[in-house]
């Protein structure tokens, strides 16, 4: 089956984020949207045929969870992952976001530390500061060339007496996907120091090759009952907006507080599209997945190529994994706001800042491209443009 990643989607007054708030957020409309990490692609085609089936039924109270949900789950993890999960490791939650936030809820308290790796994601800080725990930071090293972990300051955080680590892999900005040994020994380090490990894995489908996600849980049944591994459709087929996700337990101690943590706060249940969407695209969507995958390897190598030939000032840091591609900016001599201003003025380009993923991310920005090739070459070229009048003006 063919599938058409090149159609161009108006996605304007839809209630889009990532389309229809651009003006409220960056000051404009008129910007190409390379932002927040959803595609402006459609989902597959199963999973809008499920959706419509089940609209169309007209009756929709109370659900509960399909019979044959968690199943598909366990089933495609253990196909594309090798991870053979088991059905009732699994717990239902809205969002991954959500999901960590009961984690943290569940398993520390109040002025705990919590090790984060930036730059990184920018809501692990946010819902660590706002349930009253504290950020450790564990920086990831730069070698001019790409990131490492920085285990041997990991072990010096862990020892003095850090609660959690949430870990992001395939991580998000940087795009490395991480390997065994890495795993390996950031896991032992926290076994060590028992430290609960939220491993947030929402990216793990988007990973190229030679690369390999590796489920940090899959890496024995030690390291599985340290940890909680976050997940969800919403990246691999873009439903971000269907709020299911999945936490996979494997130890029923930390299986039933999480569970008891979630009735508590009203958050033990899914929408009966979240279900039927997710359902659908693990039981059907390889082949979309595949193909998608393919298209989003010949969008990074033709941002590599036209990045190197045309915008040289600019050093990309080739992700091994995720839709969202780092770019060291250092080169243009501009301070954060001076650069965010410059993307936003000149390149016209709704982009991510790359200084709100934490320390080491002054200079960088970070940019989607899971979209139309046209698209992205609109963007590219703005972003060319916008540097060439830079160096003109110097």
């Amino acid at each position: 089956m063919g599938f058409d990643f090149d159609a161009a989607l108006n996605r304007r007054n839809t209630n889009a984020a990532k389309w229809d708030v651009m003006e409220a957020l960056f000051g404009r409309a008129d910007l190409v949207p390379m932002w927040v990490a959803d595609m402006d692609f459609l989902s597959p085609p199963a999973v809008r045929e499920a959706l419509c089936e089940r609209a169309q039924h007209g009756v929709y109270g109370y659900p509960v969870r399909p019979a044959g949900y968690h199943t598909a789950i366990s089933r495609w993890f253990g196909t594309r992952h090798a991870w053979p999960i088991q059905p009732d490791w699994i717990v239902d939650i809205p969002g991954v976001i959500t999901g960590i936030s009961m984690l943290i809820e569940t398993f520390t308290q109040p002025g705990d530390g919590i090790i984060i790796q930036p730059p990184v994601y920018h809501p692990f800080r946010k819902l660590i500061q706002r349930s009253g725990r504290r950020v450790v930071e564990n920086p990831l090293l730069w070698s001019g060339d790409g990131y490492t972990m920085d285990l041997q300051d990991l072990r010096n955080k862990a020892a003095q007496g850090a609660k959690m680590l949430i870990l992001c892999s395939p991580h998000n900005p940087v795009g490395r996907v991480w390997s065994k040994h890495e795993l390996t020994v950031l896991g032992k380090i926290c076994e060590t120091y028992n430290l609960v490990v939220v491993s947030d894995e929402i990216h793990c489908d988007l990973v190229y090759r030679p690369h390999r996600h590796i489920p940090f849980a899959s890496l024995g049944d030690s390291f599985a009952r340290q940890s909680v591994v976050c997940t969800a459709p919403s990246k691999t087929f873009n439903l971000a907006g269907m709020k299911a996700a999945a936490l996979v337990v494997s130890d029923p101690d930390k299986r039933e507080r999480i569970q008891a943590t979630l009735k508590r706060f009203g958050l033990d249940s899914i929408n009966v599209f979240g279900w039927t969407a997710a359902e659908a695209a693990y039981r059907t969507g390889a082949e979309w997945l595949d193909a998608l995958l393919e298209y989003l390897q010949g969008n990074l190598n033709f941002l590599l190529d036209y990045v190197s030939a045309h915008i040289r000032d600019l050093r990309v840091v080739k992700p091994e994994g995720t839709y969202l591609v780092w770019m060291d900016c250092r080169d243009l001599g501009m301070n954060a706001k001076a650069l965010q201003r410059f993307m936003r003025e000149e390149a016209k380009l709704a982009i991510e800042d790359g200084y709100i993923f934490g320390t080491g991310g002054d200079g960088f920005i970070r940019m989607n491209i899971a979209c139309p090739r046209t698209q992205l070459t609109t963007a590219l070229f703005q972003l060319e443009h916008a540097v060439t009048g830079l160096k003109m003006r110097k």
